[in-house]
């Protein structure tokens, strides 16, 4: 035989080695992916009410959160996360559909005898994750919908504890018989009220303990565990385990409850051997209602609070856990809206993304830092009256003429009684760099022509999208919210 058919027969054999090789190992990889069940659980923990500066690792120095702090070492931390809308149901709806929630006819915070609620034809994280195999549980505060046709088990949930709207709606309001007249505040077991909540001392535990609970039962299976936590919204309450322990009062202790129930979940996932393969999420719904003085959050640096568009206001500490999978101890500056969680989670888990229009992007690069660029070209922030109130792009963030609550300068109320806000008119638009100057204090509106022209011209067209009834244009792209049946 000569050299050259010694050769050829020689790179001949190291080819179809090679191409065997990569077979198998492709071959082993899928049969090792489907045993050990490589679709990764999903635990979003979601409190209310709380503060950007209210978790350690982003600069609390008076409120201990050694376990959301851990999750940030073992994670990624985003520093500017922002939340579709400053308010509770407008909030949880945009999370649960990855759509702007005046898309869907949410607005603005769902009182207990309102007849509308989300609508069966929207498709929930829940019933996304659902369609894929994996059981789901939602703990906590609901908030789209006073239950009936809105109940979490008619949206994907296969198990309900907590309650339907916030914590404050009952009798004991500061403001009960003179603005409000709300009934009992129910705590419901799937569909059924089994009490009538007077005492809400308890209630962070009994939510950990069905999310630890819950773990257990379904760590054979994937698994989607949402955790909408009614704390720290006022009422304030905190059990005894933790009362005294931090150095900002009562809402400081609440703030450690939570973070101890952060723990737990954490500790269940590491103890059933789940950990590697679980995505942990902890954000909150919207800044803190600072009415209400030291029974409220800190959004420091950011400017206001809950109920406006100002950072403040939508704004969130965020931090995301994926062992193994996204680095570990990172921060990411890129802006990420929580309409952007659902497609996200869609592409980790494979799921199928839902068939109405949605406005999330999936920013999964952003997560695992190999990306620096936002997935939107820009972001929108409506409020409870359909209003556009700011358009945000890169570091620019321009606001145009609207009324927000505002305190200002005023001392909010004490041992939870609120002082009442006031409202400010926003008369000309405003313009800031966000990079440069976070807290906003600097309009540079008259020094960027060229910026307002860009940013007013995005604004414009969204409005011809999704409306804004300050300026009487009826969106082609809304949708209805559900109706009482």
């Amino acid at each position: 035989m000569s050299l050259i058919k010694v050769v050829l027969k020689t790179l001949l054999w190291m080819i179809v080695t090679s191409v065997t090789f990569l077979s198998l190992s492709c071959k082993s990889e899928k049969e090792n992916a489907k045993e050990e069940g490589r679709s990764p659980n999903v635990v979003i923990i979601f409190t209310d009410d709380q503060g950007y500066g209210d978790v350690g690792c982003f600069g609390a120095t008076d409120i201990l959160t050694p376990h959301i702090d851990g999750l940030a070492k073992r994670g990624v931390k985003l520093t500017d996360f922002s939340v579709a809308q400053p308010v509770c149901s407008a909030s949880r709806a945009a999370l649960l559909t990855g759509c702007y929630p005046n898309r869907l006819g949410i607005h603005g915070a769902l009182m207990p005898l309102n007849t509308h609620g989300i609508n069966q034809e929207e498709t929930t994280m829940a019933e996304m994750l659902k369609a894929k195999g994996y059981a789901t549980a939602a703990f906590g505060k609901w908030h789209l919908g006073n239950m009936g046709p809105f109940s979490p088990l008619k949206h994907g949930f296969d198990e309900y504890f907590g309650i339907p709207y916030s914590n404050d709606m009952w009798p004991s309001h500061p403001w009960q018989g003179t603005i409000f007249d709300f009934p009992p505040l129910p705590l419901y077991e799937n569909d059924t009220p089994i009490d009538s909540l007077e005492d809400q001392s308890n209630l962070t535990t009994q939510i950990t303990e069905k999310a630890v609970d819950f773990i257990k039962r379904n760590k054979q299976s994937p698994f989607f565990l949402y955790v909408p936590h009614p704390q720290p919204h006022v009422p304030l309450y905190v059990s005894d385990k933790f009362k005294g322990k931090s150095d900002r009062g009562l809402y400081g202790d609440v703030i450690m409850e939570l973070d101890w129930s952060v723990g737990e979940i954490v500790k269940t996932l590491e103890s059933e051997g789940l950990t590697k393969n679980t995505i942990v999420i902890f954000t909150s719904d919207n800044g803190p209602w600072l009415s209400y003085g030291t029974h409220s959050g800190s959004a420091q640096p950011l400017r206001e609070g809950k109920g406006t568009a100002w950072e403040g206001g939508v704004r969130e500490p965020f931090v995301i856990s994926y062992p193994g999978v996204l680095p570990e101890g990172k921060t990411v500056a890129t802006h990420v809206m929580s309409i952007d969680i659902l497609p996200t989670i869609a592409h980790v888990t494979g799921a199928e993304l839902p068939s109405l229009k949605i406005d999330g992007v999936n920013a999964w690069d952003v997560f695992m830092g190999t990306s620096t660029k936002s997935t939107h070209d820009a972001y929108y922030y409506y409020y409870a009256t359909n209003e556009l109130w700011a358009v945000r792009q890169g570091d620019w963030k321009m606001y145009f003429p609207h009324k927000y609550r505002t305190l200002n300068g005023k001392e909010g109320g004490a041992n939870g009684t609120p002082t009442q806000y006031e409202h400010n008119t926003l008369e000309e638009p405003e313009l800031y760099n966000l990079t440069n100057d976070v807290s906003e204090i600097n309009n540079v509106f008259s020094q960027n022509p060229d910026i307002v022209k860009s940013l007013s011209a995005l604004a414009d067209a969204k409005r011809l999208e999704l409306g804004d009834s300050f300026h009487e244009i009826e969106g082609s792209g809304m949708r209805e919210a559900g109706v009482m049946e």
